[in-house]
């Protein structure tokens, strides 16, 4: 395996670290001292200047003002944005457009593509399908009916659900196929119900309600909710990468400047030991990503298809974050807590992601599945 990035894909990396760079993980209310959410929406401002840096569009092809770029640079992109804890729905709206230009129809693609690259459009996903035992897709049904297809059914902890334009929607019809439908913010049919994250931000149980929806805006195409659901899951670990570096650079530091005894906590055996223990895992989560994500990037062939590849990124990501917090809590002692600390913000979010991600469990199980239905050798 060569992991070298290619000079596009650097060049991508360089141009996040630069606009992540000015954002504080402290930028709204501590989720610790706020009784519903932290902030109306995302951020406008670092959302416009993502476009600006044509950080919006890096998956979309040149025709539609895109970089042509792959999973590889956008998850590079992504785990910048996780060391500031950016608030920004980049990886649903990019994985979404990837997904309407992959397997969209013309119309479809003229109407939406550009403008999402150029920030004007908004997307998000209303199923992450990274739960293990729960498949997202079986949580709405849908059923064509006079021209259109008709939309039953709720999903769950939609993420910029008020703020986004568009939601795309994995649906399951009676043929046992998987359908992806895009709907308008405030469609007839559909109802939202506030919820709250672990990290404060405010999240919608979306209610569909025999909502109706043009065949135009609806994916029925084979491999694409799987397409998607793999390059939403990679992105995830991507995140989890990224926040667990930044946590870990932040305890080096702390132990390496406290003392007790008059010595640097950093010195003793025990602090040093576990902060390799934390480095290894890091490392098994960053190769274990980029293997993930060259293989939805390239499609290369395999004993297995990408989403085992993916499977094994999900688990280490899963619990390598977990313990990548915990032991910076434990290290960073009474400051771990402290809510004028940002490590409590960085515990908030990494819990996040680790239900996001499901249980590690769940994916050994998928993973011990994808082996038999693929004996190797």
């Amino acid at each position: 395996m060569d992991f070298t990035f290619t000079e596009e894909q650097q060049a991508a990396a360089e141009a996040a670290k630069g606009v992540f760079a000015g954002v504080a993980p402290d930028g709204v209310p501590s989720p610790a001292l706020t009784p519903g959410a932290v902030a109306d929406g995302f951020d406008r401002a670092l959302w416009t200047r993502l476009a600006h840096a044509d950080l919006l569009s890096l998956l979309l092809d040149e025709e539609y003002g895109g970089a042509g770029l792959d999973a590889i640079a956008l998850c590079l992109v992504l785990r910048e944005s996780a060391r500031g804890l950016a608030r920004v729905p980049l990886l649903e709206s990019s994985a979404a457009t990837a997904a309407v230009q992959a397997y969209g129809g013309d119309e479809l693609k003229t109407a939406l593509l550009a403008r999402a690259g150029r920030g004007e459009v908004v997307l998000t996903l209303a199923a992450h399908g990274r739960t293990g035992h729960d498949p997202a897709e079986r949580a709405v049904t849908a059923r064509q009916e006079d021209g259109t297809w008709v939309l039953d059914g709720a999903q769950t902890a939609v993420p910029w659900v008020y703020d986004a334009d568009i939601t795309l929607v994995p649906a399951h019809t009676a043929a046992d196929r998987t359908v992806l439908a895009l709907i308008p913010r405030g469609h007839d049919g559909v109802v939202l119900a506030e919820q709250i994250s672990t990290t404060g931000e405010r999240l919608g149980e979306l209610r569909l309600q025999s909502a109706r929806i043009a065949d135009r805006d609806v994916i029925d195409a084979d491999g694409a909710w799987e397409w998607l659901r793999d390059l939403l899951t990679t992105g995830t670990c991507a995140l989890a990468l990224g926040l667990g570096e930044q946590v870990l650079r932040m305890t080096s530091e702390y132990t390496g400047k406290r003392e007790q005894f008059g010595h640097p906590l950093a010195t003793f055996q025990a602090v040093a030991v576990q902060a390799a223990d934390r480095y290894i895992d890091l490392r098994a989560m960053e190769a274990t990503l980029w293997q993930a994500a060259w293989r939805i990037s390239s499609g290369a062939p395999g004993a297995l298809p990408a989403s085992g590849d993916v499977a094994v990124a999900k688990i280490w990501a899963a619990e390598g974050v977990r313990r990548v917090v915990q032991t910076a809590q434990h290290l960073h002692g009474g400051f771990g807590a402290d809510v004028d600390y940002p490590l409590h913000r960085y515990h908030a979010w990494a819990k996040h992601l680790e239900l996001s991600l499901g249980p590690a469990a769940a994916h050994e199980e998928a993973l011990g599945d994808l082996l038999a239905a693929h004996p190797l050798g």
